[in-house]
């Protein structure tokens, strides 16, 4: 049985709303196409839709109750519907009283790469341990915070949310909602540079997490060239703890060793002095970075660090962030490692690296197919170019390459690593499939809006349907 989380007289309470039908609820949610059976829909307004065109759909597919600002028309009156001011006001002042009647210990996780792969590994941690509460996929924006906290059980013993932005000024009100006993700020990059004066700008937007924290841990990257800067504002803020990860002799969380394979990573750590050996279940260095701040994070809060660094052996990818899918072909099989989800230059540098230490079949290839990466402003041109450089550093055998920023890229790479270079993601998808051969190991990686996905999924179409072959995610299910 779920646990109740709302019911009408609480929600009525917190956001002032009325309804004349009894009701209770054991989620939430602001998506009409994903609601569970028992959910409140809350009718939020976005700039592209409106909730209250899909509160209809919402009650069909299971919805207890609908949270409104307006009048609705054609709802059946057998269905209870909250009424209130402002829809997204309601949401988050659900969030702040849930916050509030919670006794657990919250983690808020912000940072320019690794926010969410860092949350969810802090969750997959956890959960053996205690009730646990997360983020779900990377709600960390004014209404994915809010929500989030709102799906927080009263008896949860952790909380770990994820805080994203773009913009100066927008963590600080989602801190503060959070109030934090623990915040990681996982590394600070030129990501969104376009809306920032420079990188520093960008770590004092992060500092922000500290907002919300009353006393409380902050867990900083030592490694990162922000880090004074960051431990400064977090001393001015009153944190009264203030904790690094990384390789620098000084760290808490210190790394020792590192020995990677295909699948991941054998790591050895001190963290807080206690000497870990544990298996990383993903590829990366990056991520064997951010394990560091996960295991102190848990260190810090009082929960077992041992069981902890056990269970992220079997820690897997998420969908367009690093999962990899086995690809059954004539003559054997090729491997798509699916980083479509977004991209920057730290997490473009992050995923060559990996594709680098990849062993690919005999007579295969390593392949890079890259999409440009959006908001670096004035600086956009340089950091293609660099990405080049880093390309023929880490021995990428063959590059594809689609949009106009990564023209840039493709045309200053040496020939013989020269694929191919479209505009159109499904030109590319063809002219990458022409070439692909068993044993290849092809990572897909550009901008959320350039829609590097089409080139996944026409890859993985690629699959031999008969004799009961399929794709597999390596480590997952697809």
């Amino acid at each position: 049985m779920k646990d109740i989380l709302w019911t009408k007289d609480s929600v009525c309470t917190t956001t002032g709303g009325t309804c004349e039908i009894d009701w209770s609820a054991t989620g939430i949610s602001i998506d009409s196409r994903t609601i569970q059976s028992g959910d409140l829909f809350v009718a939020i307004k976005g700039p592209r839709m409106d909730g209250h065109d899909f509160v209809e759909q919402a009650f069909r597919r299971g919805a207890v109750a609908a949270l409104v600002d307006r009048r609705l028309v054609g709802i059946d009156k057998q269905f209870p519907v909250v009424t209130i001011n402002d829809t997204n006001e309601a949401l988050d002042k659900l969030g702040i009283a849930a916050r509030k009647r919670s006794s657990a210990n919250i983690i808020a996780v912000t940072g320019s790469v690794g926010k969410t792969g860092t949350k969810d590994a802090i969750y997959h941690s956890l959960i053996p341990q205690g009730k646990t509460c997360a983020s779900a996929h990377s709600y960390n924006n004014h209404w994915g915070v809010p929500l989030s906290l709102a799906r927080l059980a009263p008896d949860s013993d952790y909380g770990i949310f994820e805080v994203g932005m773009n913009h100066a000024g927008e963590i600080t009100p989602l801190s503060q909602m959070i109030q934090p006993n623990v915040s990681i700020i996982t590394t600070v990059e030129p990501v969104h540079i376009e809306y920032f004066e420079s990188v520093e700008a960008i770590a004092d937007a992060k500092a922000e997490i500290f907002a919300g924290m009353v006393g409380g841990t902050a867990i900083l990257n030592r490694d990162n060239a922000y880090y004074y800067r960051l431990k400064l504002m977090a001393e001015r803020q009153g944190v009264d703890q203030i904790l690094s990860f990384g390789e620098h002799e000084e760290s808490d969380a210190r790394l020792i060793s590192r020995l990677a394979d295909c699948s991941g990573n054998n790591v050895e750590a001190l963290i807080c002095g206690r000497r870990f050996g544990y298996r990383l279940g993903i590829p990366g260095q990056h991520l064997v970075q951010n394990s560091l701040a996960v295991l102190l994070a848990i260190s810090t809060i009082g929960a077992d660090v041992a069981k902890a660094a056990n269970s992220l052996s079997n820690l897997v990818p998420i969908d367009g962030r690093g999962l990899h899918h086995k690809i059954d072909i004539e003559d054997g099989f090729f491997t798509i490692i699916d980083e479509s989800y977004n991209a920057n230059p730290a997490s473009m540098r992050a995923a060559i690296e990996t594709l680098s230490t990849m062993k690919p079949g005999p007579c295969a290839k390593r392949i890079a197919v890259l999409g440009d990466m959006r908001e670096l402003g004035e600086k956009s041109k340089d950091y293609h170019i660099e990405l080049a450089n880093t390309l023929v550093e880490h021995a990428i055998d063959e590059i594809y390459a689609c949009g106009e920023h990564m023209s840039i890229m493709f045309n200053a790479l040496p020939s013989e690593l020269k694929g191919g270079f479209s505009n159109s993601t499904t030109d590319l998808a063809n002219n990458v499939k022409e070439k692909i051969r068993p044993g290849d190991i092809v990572t897909v990686k550009g901008s959320l809006a350039i829609g590097m996905k089409t080139i996944v999924n026409q890859l993985m179409a690629l699959k031999i349907s008969d004799g009961g072959k399929t794709s597999q995610a390596i480590n997952g299910t697809v």
